[in-house]
């Protein structure tokens, strides 16, 4: 399906789990030279255990400026990166405190910022940002995750001018079936995804490698740049 990655340098920051780690996995079965980084090292040592995957690991904080330049300058460039890396809090503005709050910020967009910064990439090279639904379905909880997933995807929009020819994409999934979840009750978890499904056209919560399809599609069409890919299930027509 994606027999134009084989062999590419494919860097998935936020690797380790979730819509990172079938990012990475989707990217190895295409035939990919894979590098996942994360900065928890105990989770990247949990990926590579795992016999399916055949990929390095780098542990690497984006918010971390200084070593996301280090990090760069010591790789050689990259056919493709993707940054899935992001710790995110929600809560109403007013009650949501001002650090956690920049905490976010910092996480999801600068951290993506520094990595657009720094990063070297092969001729016809990408990028790919993941996003999110409440940039542009907001609810009253997750205003912040709004306003910083909006944020990535003008972001993305200005860097495909900038960097050029370079192609720079965003995902933005819905609701994902992701170890995000899983400190939720599982009864309330299920209760949760029921419910949310029910209100989907396609009737079903979304899975990460759903997600993973949709960034090695943008990783292999050359002609997509400066666009953002909803994977919902059709959430936001339905809406």
């Amino acid at each position: 399906m994606h027999g134009d990655l084989k062999n590419s340098r494919f860097l998935v920051i936020g690797g380790s789990s979730g819509i990172g780690l079938a990012v990475a996995m989707a990217a190895t079965n295409a035939g990919a030279a894979v590098t996942i980084a994360s900065r928890s090292r105990a989770k990247l040592d949990s990926a590579l255990a795992d016999s399916r995957l055949t990929a390095r690991g780098r542990q690497l904080d984006i918010i971390d400026h200084p070593a996301v330049e280090s990090f760069f300058a010591d790789e050689a460039a990259w056919d493709h990166v993707v940054v899935s890396a992001a710790q995110t809090t929600s809560g109403p503005v007013r009650k949501l405190g001002l650090s956690e709050a920049r905490d976010t910020m910092d996480s999801k967009f600068w951290g993506a910022y520094h990595v657009a910064r720094s990063a070297k990439f092969r001729e016809h090279g990408s990028l790919c940002l993941i996003s999110g639904f409440r940039g542009v379905r907001p609810s009253a909880n997750t205003v912040l995750q709004g306003a910083v997933n909006a944020a990535l995807e003008a972001l993305a929009r200005g860097l495909a001018l900038e960097l050029a020819p370079i192609r720079v994409n965003v995902v933005s999934p819905g609701l994902i079936a992701t170890p995000l979840w899983a400190g939720m009750a599982e009864t309330e978890r299920e209760a949760m995804f029921t419910s949310a499904a029910e209100r989907l056209p396609l009737r079903r919560i979304g899975q990460s490698s759903d997600v993973a399809n949709a960034v090695l599609f943008l990783a292999s069409s050359p002609f997509s740049t400066g666009s953002t890919v909803v994977v919902d299930g059709g959430g936001i027509i339905a809406a």
